[in-house]
């Protein structure tokens, strides 16, 4: 095993993995990019997510990325996954002024974004004008969060919850829509200074349509929790959210849980099928 120190200044808080292994004549990439720590006692108690991935421009970035952090060399560019603190922020900042532009222009355009905490000043600001511009935001925000909601003339856009279940809630995921395109995300990445100017993370987008339906799934269940979330308001309080009368108890973890069982299920029947 080769332990690599990084940088004095920068925490590497990036979560990924890049597996080189040879596939007939030729040496394929591939690649994992998660919101959570790759350690056993978390995996049990958090909420996290993460992608493996094939795609050749994604793990050439990934390659690139280890290659800088043992010293081989620095990156120009990189191809698809925004790294902090290099172009995170500016990157995100585009993706929300896309939205707005969108809208802006009588266009549907949506935000929606789950992460730990939300603190930064400028992507902060961005929303504010998001949101001016009548885009309808939906923030999941576990702990920290210095934006206000539903202000007139300021967020009035803007709705932020936060979901406190039997697991910790740790899956950072950002969810653009603007014009008839989605652009979807995932990494390590929450939105402070700390996070975009002083430490090593990865964004990685999530291309494939069926990946990009399961954080969707993630988004919608969480926007839907009647049980154990909890919404923000414009002065700073925290309201629990209760189910109307008549309404069923919508748990998003409970949800969740149910939808990967299934999805278990099935492919251990696909398994079985190939086998007979």
């Amino acid at each position: 095993m080769h332990v690599v120190y990084g940088f004095p200044n920068l925490k590497i808080h990036a979560k990924t993995t890049l597996v080189v292994r040879r596939d007939g004549e030729r040496m394929r990439r591939y690649v994992h990019v998660g919101t959570g720590n790759y350690h056993s006692v978390t995996a049990r108690l958090y909420e996290d997510v993460g992608l493996f991935t094939a795609d050749e421009d994604i793990c050439a970035d990934v390659a690139d990325l280890f290659n800088y952090l043992t010293g081989f060399g620095q990156p120009q560019r990189f191809r698809k996954i925004l790294v902090a603190p290099l172009a995170l922020r500016d990157r995100l900042a585009d993706e929300i002024r896309a939205c707005a532009a969108a809208a802006q222009a009588g266009k549907q355009a949506r935000i929606r974004i789950k992460v730990n905490h939300l603190t930064d000043p400028a992507l902060i600001d961005e929303l504010y004008a998001a949101s001016q511009a009548g885009v309808p935001i939906d923030l999941t925000v576990r702990t920290n969060c210095a934006i206000r909601p539903g202000v007139e003339g300021m967020s009035e856009t803007i709705r932020v919850r936060s979901v406190l279940g039997r697991f910790l809630e740790h899956s950072r995921l950002f969810e653009f829509h603007a014009d008839g395109a989605t652009h979807t995300y995932l990494g390590s990445a929450d939105l402070m200074p700390r996070n975009l100017d002083h430490r090593i993370e990865i964004v990685t987008p999530v291309e494939a349509p069926r990946a990009q339906a399961d954080v969707a799934a993630i988004l919608d269940a969480v926007a839907a929790d009647r049980t154990h979330a909890w919404e923000l308001s414009g002065d700073g309080t925290w309201r629990r959210v209760d189910p109307a009368k008549g309404e069923r108890n919508h748990g998003a973890q409970a949800a969740m849980m149910r939808r990967a069982a299934t999805r278990s299920r099935r492919s251990a029947n696909r398994s079985r099928g190939r086998q007979v």
